[in-house]
């Protein structure tokens, strides 16, 4: 009795026009859908790799693994981190002022707060470190741009590209 149920459903939408548009509408609306649905995902994969990358690098700073730290540098980058000049450094607190958000071109821009000892001064400083990150789509990573933190002001300074 349900197979006869749908062979009426199905011989009565022949005849009219506007379920046949429906169904040649179906297959555009699903491809539509699902574009925008992988969109979505992209743009939430790229977001959540962003905040973990964020966390690992300021956990790097905050606990002066320097060498970790420079990990995150772009490769164009990485060549101008002076490890030797950052064993000095101990990094006292790292406060996220303004957190990185994905834009539209696959940077990133994060504001955060750096308070830290010069070891041979021993004299608490402050800096405001602004980190440009930029998104690597074939590696699928984040990479900073604008280099580690520059502890070397002696009155605490702040670094923007």
């Amino acid at each position: 009795m349900n197979g006869r149920v749908g062979e009426r459903l199905l011989t009565r939408g022949k005849g009219s026009g506007a379920g046949r548009r429906l169904l040649l509408a179906l297959p555009v609306v699903v491809i539509v859908l699902v574009q925008c649905g992988c969109a979505s995902v992209k743009e939430d994969s790229k977001r959540i790799a962003l905040e973990n990358t964020l966390s690992s690098y300021r956990q790097a700073i905050r606990w002066g693994y320097f060498p970790a730290a420079a990990g995150f540098l772009s490769p164009t980058a990485q060549g101008a981190a002076d490890i030797e000049a950052l064993k000095n450094v101990r990094v006292t607190g790292y406060e996220v002022v303004q957190p990185g958000l994905v834009a539209p071109d696959d940077t990133a821009v994060q504001l955060v707060q750096i308070d830290y000892v010069l070891k041979d001064r021993q004299r608490l400083q402050q800096l405001a470190d602004r980190q440009r990150w930029r998104y690597d789509e074939e590696g699928r990573a984040w990479w900073l741009e604008t280099g580690l933190p520059d502890f070397s002001s002696t009155s605490g300074g702040s670094k923007t590209p």
